[in-house]
Formats: C-alpha cells, structure tokens, sequence
C-alpha cells in the first residue's frame, strides 16, 4: 500500500481544519508499521484514508499499483472487502450474534456458503484461544475475548493490509499486552501487512518501524 501526498482538510466548524499535509509513506508486503503520535494529530484520519473510509483532498491511495483515487464508491467498498481488515479501540461486534456467527460474517458477506464459512471462523477462533467460546455472545465475554474476536473477524477475509487503530486501548495493561502479541503473531504467520495506530510505545517497538505525525506529514519516530 502506497499513500501519495495525501491531503485532508475538515471545514464547517469555524476555521478549515487541514489535519494531514502531504502525507506519504509506503508500506511493503509484510510490513508491520506502527503508528504512534499524540491525540489530535490525525492518526484516526490517516487510517480511514488509507481504508478507503474517508476520501482525501488531494494526493492519492494505492494497492498494488492500483489507483483508488478515481474509483467510484462501489468499487472501492469491492476494494475495501477484498484488501482490507479493520480493527478499532472497541470491538464493535454484532451483540445478536455470537462469536462464531460474528467471524463467519465476512466470508458469508464475499459469498462463501454459511457452512464452509463457520468452518474457518471455528479455526481462527481456536487460533486465538476462544474454542470454548464459539456460542456466546459479545456480552458473556470479558473485554480481552471480545476483541480477541474482533481481531479473528479483521482477517476472516485474508486481507493484504490490516489497518487497527488503538486495538488495545480499552484493555487493562496485562491483557493489553498478551491479545498484542496474539495480533502480531497471527498478521506475521499470515504475511499481511499491518498499520496499527497505538499510543503505547512499547507495543509499537514490537514492530518493524514506527512511524509519526508532525504538521500533517509522516515522518519516521526517533
């Protein structure tokens, strides 16, 4: 994933507000890129651009030499299913469904069958320790096993980049750390590449570079 001088501006409260300035950087196939600045800078704003959430001002977002910059918004939705995986600060899981149902949701989504898609769900839920815990709902479970499911749902689907921002910062320090090292460890395993925006500097040090925010630009963390 490829972010050319990529411009952000929010208008209509008071002043314009220009949040990223020619913001670029490059992430390679099997990077894992942290993403440490403090509140207010943009690092939710960045995330969203390179999630094809939000659309950039100025500058362009690139997969694979692919340009998103002109794609209409059903083909960058198509974009989105097919490369990318989506973690946030809270889980945002479905509360009618229970785990497995909740991880099997995106490969039904792409059109896989409801039966091959809980068969993998069932994997991932076991590969991040919740085996015994296929039928419950978000609500039966404690904080570090519902983004535990979270994190099985954002590569349910096998994307190229996982995008997270604060995925661990509604934990308590000790869970915190052990669902981080699960994250980390499933993404390597995977070979996707990762942007994760943290505040915790010693989780972001576990990861290949870290990045950060000044005047809207993306510059390397010292």
């Amino acid at each position: 994933m490829r972010l050319e001088a990529i411009d952000r501006t929010y208008t209509g409260l008071g002043e314009p507000l220009r949040v990223l300035r020619g913001a670029s950087m490059a992430i390679g196939r099997g990077e894992l890129v942290g993403l440490v600045a403090p509140s207010g800078t943009g690092k939710s704003t960045l995330l969203h651009v390179a999630g094809l959430l939000e659309r950039p001002d100025g500058g362009d977002v690139l997969f694979e030499g692919r340009s998103c910059g002109a794609m209409g918004d059903r083909a960058r939705t198509a974009e989105r299913r097919a490369s990318l995986g989506f973690i946030y600060q809270f889980h945002h899981l479905l509360p009618e469904f229970n785990a497995l149902e909740n991880v099997a949701l995106p490969r039904m989504l792409a059109g896989e069958g409801r039966k091959s898609a809980q068969s993998y769900a069932q994997d991932l839920l076991s590969a991040v320790g919740l085996s015994n815990r296929l039928k419950h709902r978000p609500a039966r479970l404690s904080g570090g096993e519902q983004q535990r499911v979270a994190i099985a749902r954002a590569i349910a689907n096998e994307p190229k980049l996982l995008l997270a921002d604060e995925p661990t910062g509604n934990l308590d320090p000790g869970t915190a750390d052990t669902v981080f090292d699960l994250l980390l460890s499933l993404v390597r395993d995977r070979g996707m590449s990762a942007l994760i925006a943290t505040h915790n500097t010693d989780l972001a040090e576990r990861m290949d570079r870290v990045v950060t925010l000044e005047d809207g630009g993306i510059v390397p963390r010292q």
